[in-house]
């Protein structure tokens, strides 16, 4: 069995996601971090951007985070968001008519929602 961190994604108003993984990627503003089971305790400040954790049981699971905290110690990683949602969750065409809506309007931080939610979809 590969060595595992327990990991709890959570956003102001809700648990996310929670479960084991063998790798979590999250964008701090340090930049990207890979953390993997028995990393050096941390405690960072996230920036917006896709969240991607590699499952236990080899899925992948991405979420778009906005804003938060992350802190890992004794295989234990929890993500706190401001606003986080799954990949899954998120309509796309809703996305993309918030991206256009966000430039049009000059607004920089909606403008920067949307297109993390749209690279955590696409993955780009």
């Amino acid at each position: 069995m590969a060595a595992e961190l327990h990991v709890e994604l959570v956003a102001a108003d809700r648990n996310v996601w929670s479960g084991e993984a063998t790798l979590v990627v999250a964008r701090t503003t340090s930049g990207d971090i890979g953390v993997m089971p028995g990393h050096q305790p941390l405690l960072g400040v996230l920036e917006s951007g896709p969240v991607t954790i590699r499952t236990s049981e080899g899925a992948t699971v991405v979420a778009a985070v906005h804003g938060g905290f992350i802190s890992f110690a004794d295989n234990k990683l929890s993500l706190l968001a401001e606003i986080a949602e799954l990949a899954d969750e998120i309509d796309v065409q809703r996305a993309e008519r918030a991206l256009e809506r966000a430039k049009s309007e000059a607004d920089a931080a909606a403008e920067r929602r949307a297109d993390v939610r749209l690279r955590a979809v696409t993955g780009h």
